[in-house]
């Protein structure tokens, strides 16, 4: 194992999966299901002893990002979250500007609620916006209305803390001047960052099981360009959009590579101890070790998603063909010791690294 690699692998961030919804979204496959009253100090319990088990296992390592994911993380009692926050500070050292993520959906937080959660460490608050059309929201499944979204993104504007939009795109019938529209809305907002996700179908979602007549994939690619055409955030991510200096820090270091902690059921993990990647998931479901181009390969697959791209160090070179970026220039591009894809490599990505793989 390099030298750069144990630097890289330091810290660990956090990642801290809340699975309940007031109600499930008609396209979502994550690992969350409605439920109108949680047992949340069983919940609390159960996380605080994962906390706990790392602790022990991985000693008072620095933690630089949290992010609490679901699920609706904005239904946790904010008493239950200042708890949590705690125990992650009592057994790691969590650095002291940290970045704390909570991931929210308009209706479920209301704005002395999201003081708590301020007053407890969010400095950085995710709202599921998807749509700024009500009848779109419905079709979606969504239990909020567009002001209701407003009114969210305004609370955390006004309390200072930084904020970022979801949204979902490529909805049956839609084409470029619908996405340039919602641009021109997100551009009126204030908001630092913002997520645009083309609609996915996933198979066991009730959009799976509807015969959805999505737009072809030619109008797809004219409303992934529509959007770095027209949204005043820049592209640091095939999905993701910033200002400088406000890109998702949890979301970059776990892309580029460095250790994360999955915490609660559903959620996923890759840790580094003595030396060695494990795979981790959850509700201490599993810790397998992995071999280091196992972990390259993931490496090269979140990293290409990225503008700045992979780092080209030891592990990374001994397992992608580099003879094969060289000589396509149009789709990929060197800058110093890090390889990344070009906007036209970004169109074709999963492609490219089925070939760039050796």
């Amino acid at each position: 194992m390099g030298c750069m690699m144990q630097i890289m692998t330091m810290s660990h961030n956090i990642y801290i999966h809340v699975p309940f919804c007031i109600k499930k979204c008609q396209y979502c496959a994550f690992f969350s299901r409605a439920c109108a009253n949680p047992d949340w100090d069983e919940y609390a319990r159960k996380i605080i002893t994962e906390i706990r088990y790392f602790g022990d296992m991985l000693g008072k390592i620095t933690v630089p990002t949290i992010f609490f994911g679901g699920g609706t993380p904005s239904l946790v009692p904010t008493d239950i979250f200042a708890r949590i926050i705690d125990e992650i500070r009592g057994n790691f050292n969590l650095v002291t500007d940290a970045e704390i993520t909570l991931e929210s959906n308009p209706g479920t937080l209301s704005t002395t609620r999201l003081k708590e959660f301020c007053d407890a460490g969010v400095n950085r608050l995710s709202v599921g916006v998807q749509s700024f059309d009500d009848n779109k929201l419905q079709f979606l499944g969504r239990i909020h209305t567009k002001d209701d979204a407003l009114r969210l993104i305004n609370a955390g504007l006004n309390s200072g803390i930084r904020v970022s939009g979801d949204f979902i795109y490529g909805l049956p019938g839609e084409n470029a001047d619908d996405v340039i529209k919602t641009c021109k809305m997100i551009n009126n907002l204030g908001i630092s960052h913002c997520s645009m996700y083309e609609l996915t179908i996933e198979e066991n979602t009730p959009f799976g099981r509807m015969n959805l007549d999505m737009p072809p994939n030619e109008t797809m690619a004219e409303m992934y360009m529509a959007i770095a055409e027209n949204l005043k955030l820049s592209r640091y991510e095939v999905s993701n959009y910033a200002t400088p200096g406000h890109e998702c820090r949890h979301n970059q270091n776990v892309w580029d590579g460095d250790a994360y902690i999955g915490i609660g059921d559903g959620a996923a993990g890759r840790i580094f101890m003595n030396g060695t990647w494990y795979e981790e998931l959850g509700g201490k479901k599993l810790l397998k070790p992995m071999t280091n181009d196992m972990r390259a390969i993931e490496r090269i697959i979140t990293g290409m998603r990225t503008k700045r791209g992979v780092l080209l160090d030891d592990d990374i070179l001994h397992v992608m063909n580099i003879e094969f970026a060289k000589s396509h220039p149009n789709m990929l591009t060197f800058n110093g010791n890090r390889i990344s894809a070009t906007d036209n490599g970004l169109l074709i990505l999963d492609d490219l690294i089925t070939k760039l793989v050796k």
